[in-house]
């Protein structure tokens, strides 16, 4: 103690005689000056003196005689040692030879000294050794000698054979070896194989090994003067446990319930003076062997034992060695040539003799605290240790989750086919701490990594345990399907309940019944739940029975009062539907009170929907309740049902802006669970009642238009969004809204078609921008939906529009040209119109006359279109100057003149133009030009009743373009 306390208290004196001393002589040979020099620095203090040179050296000892071998190249100016040694050195020498410089060192009788390193740099230190100890008393001297420990018994059987016997069950493989006497042991890792040394040098018999599991490929004996081993072909993340039962050693590869819980060694800085090294307490170590392996090339250092179990959960990593994962006993693989490792009783001791390269001592030791405790597997894939994942010691969460993260990026860092032991470590420390997002992180990374870990058992499990938690349900699905999990029973619970959140009802109950016997494994939490879960499920599937006895299972276990009271609020949803609503509502109403709003605001909204059911609440104030219930709890199902029921609401108030805005809120969140998609179609739904079953009628047109442009993105494909728009089109029609009903149509036709149905659209599209007077854009719309097969009859009206449009452009002649071969009846109309527009009176004429045809030979008035047409005919024959087909018209429909709606202005026509009534001009205007038929007639109606035609030379002024076919447009 005194000479540490001399050393740390010197410290800074011989920092300043470090700096102040002489370096060695001043004048040196240009030789001497042209090669590499280690800068030598001597300090003296009272209790010792300090050597230092620069570099690092390799230190001997014979006796009083220090040996330091240099770096190669190494030429140190040792003058001041030769002139002027410190105290306790005697002398010093410098022997040059072709693999480097080596220092000697000769110490005084009386010193002693101690080498290391820091900075870069080997110090000597050069002490007085300590007094010897005195004379032992004379009653210590008659003290009897201890009798020696008794030599263990042979554990070798007779015949000098160990046979190996195998069981393989429940996903794990066991080899056992029976020895005639206990045997010291060492169960550890190295890469893709699993080793198992004894220290007897028995002949192991594996003849009995199996083949063909996923737990372990090929297996190789080997036998030394002191030891005999077993390597086994163990893919790096199957997890391997060891256990002994009286002479027999049992290893255990795979998932799953262990033999016995292995204890932990620590591996901790020896404190002891001299160079710096490692040691570890191992209980019942019996020796260390060397041990070779082949396929590596090296040998390893290991360290047996005798039961009970103990081992290093991880691997550590040093500068200069490794310490491998083991199940019992120690190993070790060595990246210098002096690692020595020793064992005396159950100390075990690391080093070599110029000590370890080792990091702080602080860091050292936060590190092995949490990587020495790493969390170990559960019994099943599916299972959480809460009792010991979550744990974290003394230092607190965020020390044991920064060694836990430390020993697994040391792991990482070895390369691809390192173990992932001390990551799988983390995750479980995550899992348990409920920290799903990292610990989702922390595995997938892994996986990426090193992909053979899809193949274990204990990774699918933990990663989708991970998902469910993160409610990424999906995702969890897939790692639970993985065939390596088909038959575990605790995976079959965790499905059981992510189909129930995915309401995937019949699944969720098939797999609860395939996991009960896992069951009592869980936590009284997690029971719960998928308890809960299963009710869920039954109570979609109409079976209230079950339910009720899934809640009854559910409250079985005594849990914290949040989990009790979720399982009360689907509690309250059996009650409801076995018809108790008053009971229901008692139950919804008291877990409304609960301090977490994930359960107070689904039981919030039930209770509203009982009491608004039941009359106790208005729609009003239901709607309330609702709308701030959805603001107030976000993120889950909740929400999402929420929203569907003020939807409900606002469409059964007619408010219907508002309950698709309602409806549309929630936009494409969540899209895994079952609401999300309900939801979605909630509201197609209602945007199909609106604008293609007729709720929507009752609004002004205008109105109408807006909420429709405002949810064009509902529209659905195929006919009935054609439909919807052909019906919201005819309405703006019938109001003279031709712009707006253009738009909606060009906007279909544009955006939403192709093929036959867009070249339709776009036909109405150009008869609607025809009505108001725009042939210009009923060509153009035409034209960009022509397409290579369209029906005959779509066709025949594609021409005829066409024809329209080109007339109204002027372009008559190509109008005719267009319906030349065209011999239907709107073809005839239009060829007809033309005519009338070029003044070809003669044939606008006939084409009127044979559109009538036998219509004389019937009785009954004749219609507003056929009145037109008899008019029209009666003017173009008497401007064409035909008096024989004008008399043999007048002959024909005379009849009809009293029972016409404009009795004089047929007579008028019939007869003739010099009649004296009306003259020229005043045929013209009335009979100026119309688009329509109809149209016309309508107008000429109103016309003539509400100014009826003078009987003299008067005139009645001809109705102006924009006057004639408003009413037609109107009309639609």
């Amino acid at each position: 103690m005194k000479l540490r306390q001399a050393l740390r208290s010197s410290v800074a004196a011989i920092t300043i005689a470090s700096v102040a001393a002489p370096t060695g002589l001043s004048a040196q040979t240009s030789e001497a000056a042209a090669r590499p020099s280690a800068q030598v620095r001597v300090a003296q203090a009272k209790d010792f003196s300090r050597i230092e040179l620069g570099g690092r050296a390799v230190a001997r000892r014979d006796g009083q005689t220090l040996t330091l071998q240099l770096a190669r190249g190494a030429n140190p100016d040792i003058s001041r040692l030769r002139v002027s040694p410190p105290r306790w050195l005697k002398a010093a020498e410098l022997r040059r030879a072709a693999g480097g410089a080596t220092l000697v060192l000769t110490l005084a009788d009386n010193a002693d000294a101690r080498v290391g390193t820091a900075d870069g740099s080997t110090y000597v230190n050069l002490f007085e050794k300590p007094p010897a100890p005195a004379a032992p008393t004379a009653m210590a001297e008659a003290a009897p000698v201890a009798a020696p420990t008794p030599p263990r018994a042979n554990p070798v059987p007779a015949g000098g054979v160990v046979r190996m016997a195998t069981k393989v069950g429940a996903g794990q493989v066991q080899l056992s070896f029976p020895w005639a006497n206990p045997a010291g042991a060492s169960v550890f890792r190295r890469g893709g194989a699993v080793w198992v040394v004894f220290d007897a040098p028995a002949a192991l018999d594996i003849s009995a090994a199996p083949r063909g599991l996923r737990q372990m490929g090929g297996v190789t004996t080997y036998r030394g003067n002191d030891y005999a081993a077993v390597r086994i072909e163990s893919p790096s993340s199957t997890p391997f446990f060891a256990a002994s039962q009286g002479a027999t050693w049992t290893v255990i590869l795979g998932p799953g319930a262990q033999v016995e819980q292995a204890a932990q060694i620590r591996v901790v800085r020896d404190q002891a003076g001299g160079p710096a090294g490692l040691k570890a307490a191992v209980s019942g170590a019996t020796k260390v062997v060397r041990v070779a392996d082949p396929i590596v090339g090296d040998t390893l250092s290991v360290v047996t034992a005798l039961g009970p179990a103990k081992g290093l959960p991880s691997r550590r990593e040093f500068v200069q060695m490794a310490l491998l994962p083991s199940a019992q006993g120690l190993a070790a693989e060595s990246y210098i040539d002096d690692l020595a490792m020793s064992q005396d009783g159950d100390l075990v001791q690391i080093g070599r003799p110029a000590g370890l390269t080792l990091s702080p001592a602080s860091a050292t030791v936060v590190r092995a605290e949490a990587t020495l405790g790493a969390p170990q597997p559960a019994s099943l894939p599916g299972l959480i240790d809460h009792q010991n994942w979550a744990k974290t010691g003394s230092g607190g969460f965020l020390s044991r989750y920064n060694a836990l993260l430390a020993a697994a990026n040391e792991e990482a860092a070895v390369g691809r086919d390192a173990p992932v032991a001390a990551r799988m470590a983390l995750a479980r420390f995550l899992v348990g701490s409920e920290l799903s997002f990292e610990a989702i992180g922390v595995l997938n990374d892994t996986a990426r990594r090193n992909p053979s870990v899809m193949e274990d058992p204990e990774f699918r499990g933990l990663r989708g345990i991970a998902r469910v938690m993160a409610r990424r349900y999906k995702e969890a699905q897939a790692d639970f399907s993985a065939p390596i999990l088909q038959d575990d029973p605790s995976i079959s619970l965790w499905r059981s309940y992510v189909a129930a959140q995915l309401a995937q009802w019949p699944e969720a109950r098939s797999q609860f019944g395939a996991g009960a016997e896992a069951f009592n494994q869980f936590s009284p939490t997690w029971k719960a739940r998928f308890a809960r879960s299963d009710a869920l499920a039954a109570l979609a599937l109409g079976d209230v029975n079950g339910a009720d006895a899934r809640i009854k299972l559910a409250l079985m276990d005594r849990t914290d009062p949040l989990e009790e009271l979720a399982t009360r609020l689907v509690q309250g949803q059996v009650v409801e539907a076995l018809g108790h609503k008053d009971r229901a509502l008692r139950i919804y109403a008291a877990v409304a009170g609960a301090p977490s709003e994930a359960i107070a605001a689904p039981a919030t909204l039930r209770a509203t929907k009982i009491r608004l059911e039941t009359g106790k609440i208005t729609p009003v104030q239901a709607a309330n309740v609702f709308a701030g219930l959805r603001y107030r709890w976000r993120g889950d199902a909740t929400e999402l049902e929420t929203i569907r029921a003020l939807g409900h609401l606002y469409l059964s108030q007619g408010r219907y802006r508002e309950a698709l805005e309602a409806l549309r809120g929630a936009g494409s969140r969540m899209p895994d669970l079952p609401e999300a998609l309900q939801l979605q179609a909630d509201l197609a739904a209602a945007f199909r009642a609106l604008f293609l079953d007729g709720a929507a009628d009752g609004l002004e047109p205008v109105q109408a238009l807006a909420m429709f442009y405002d949810f064009r993105e509902l529209t659905p494909l195929g006919a009935d969004g054609d439909m919807m728009v052909r019906r919201l089109v005819r309405r703006l029609v019938d109001v003279d809204l031709l712009d707006q009903a253009a738009e909606l149509l060009k906007y279909q036709a544009e955006n939403r078609l192709n093929g036959v149905p867009r070249a339709q659209v776009s036909t109405d599209l150009a008869l609607i921008y025809l009505m108001d007077r725009r042939p210009e854009q009923a060509l153009q719309a035409i034209n960009a939906s022509r397409t290579t097969i369209l029906p005959t009859a779509l066709n025949a009206e594609r021409r005829v529009v066409e024809a329209r449009a080109l007339m109204g452009l002027g372009r008559y002649d190509h109008g005719l040209e267009l319906l030349e071969r065209d011999t239907g009846r709107d073809a005839q109309d239009t060829r007809g119109e033309i005519f009338w527009k070029q003044k070809n009176w003669a044939a606008a004429a006939s084409i009127f006359e044979k559109s009538l045809g036998d219509r004389w030979k019937l009785p009954g008035p004749l219609s507003a279109e056929e009145e037109g047409k008899l008019l029209r005919t009666g003017v173009a024959y008497s401007l064409a100057g035909d008096d024989v087909s004008l008399a043999r018209m007048q002959q024909r429909y005379s009849g009809f003149y009293d029972q016409a709606r404009n009795p004089e202005a047929l007579r008028v026509a019939l007869t003739g133009v010099q009649t004296g009534q009306l003259n020229v001009s005043d045929f013209g205007r009335a009979t100026a030009d119309n688009e329509a038929f109809a149209g016309w007639v309508a107008k000429m109606k109103v016309k003539f009743r509400e100014k009826p035609a003078p009987l003299g030379p008067a005139t009645t002024p001809a109705p102006t373009a924009k006057q004639a076919v408003a009413p037609t447009a109107a009309r639609g």
